[in-house]
């Protein structure tokens, strides 16, 4: 069994711990892509007009020799309407709301898929080769003392990044945040962010919740939410995930 270092607050080595079977899976990357395609397609919502958008109006066509189009107009008026070339007419081709969405993936494909997003997490060669950025010393998977579950202050979360060598990352989504092209920058959803590390806690009840969300990127979840969608965002493998201890003793009852 190999082990890995343990990161201090203070971002020195306090010890080794041992590496959970479960960093030992084999790379799969056509699951990994499988599982997080199909969890973002279960999450759509279905969505189309109205059954009679488009078509509420009282019509009628003038028919010949008026030197005019023949198509339906409103009713003792001459607005043109309900065809698609028209404007105010239903839509040609419109999404309808019967589609399915759903996409099934076995459970098994979806359980070896999560241990392969996690196994990679632990490579820092898939962590660097997904755009992330840290100090050639940094030990993976990288994991730290409980005590940084208990921190408070924002500022002290990007100091213990920098001091154990993965706070460029953070650096790196901040300066890539830019205004997002199209309609979403009107919908709540102006900017948008790279993503940055991910930290891993045993429990949900933590300062660290609080204090690392405001960090460009940066995600806290618990060993009970982890899927290979947050492990790996966009079907990329590779994250660069940070493992507080207590998380990866929890991370080693998966595989049994």
């Amino acid at each position: 069994m190999t082990t890995t270092n343990v990161y201090s607050v203070k971002g020195e080595v306090s010890g080794t711990v041992d590496v959970p079977v479960a960093f030992d899976s084999e790379y799969r990357p056509d699951l990994i892509k499988k599982a997080v395609l199909a969890a973002a397609a279960n999450g759509r919502q279905p969505y189309g007009p109205a059954p009679g958008a488009g078509m509420r109006h009282s019509v009628s066509t003038w028919g010949k020799g008026r030197g005019t189009a023949r198509v339906q107009r409103v009713h003792d008026g001459r607005k043109a309407t309900e065809s698609p070339n028209n404007v105010s007419g239903r839509r040609a081709h419109p999404p309808v709301p019967e589609r399915i969405w759903a996409q099934k993936v076995n459970k098994k494909e979806l359980k070896l898929a999560r241990l392969s997003a996690l196994a990679a997490t632990g490579c820092a060669d898939c962590v660097k080769a997904r755009g992330h950025q840290f100090d050639d010393k940094v030990s993976f998977p990288v994991v730290v003392d409980d005590d940084f579950e208990n921190v408070a202050s924002t500022k002290e979360v990007s100091e213990i990044f920098d001091m154990i060598g993965i706070g460029y990352d953070v650096e790196r989504a901040k300066d890539g945040t830019k205004i997002r092209a199209g309609r979403g920058k009107m919908r709540n959803r102006r900017y948008r962010t790279p993503v940055s590390v991910l930290i891993v806690v045993s429990d949900r009840e933590v300062p660290i919740f609080k204090s690392a969300s405001n960090l460009p990127g940066v995600e806290v979840e618990t060993v009970s939410t982890l899927n290979t969608s947050i492990l790996a965002p966009g079907g990329d493998a590779g994250r660069l995930t940070v493992y507080t201890r207590s998380a990866m003793t929890q991370i080693g009852a998966w595989t049994e």
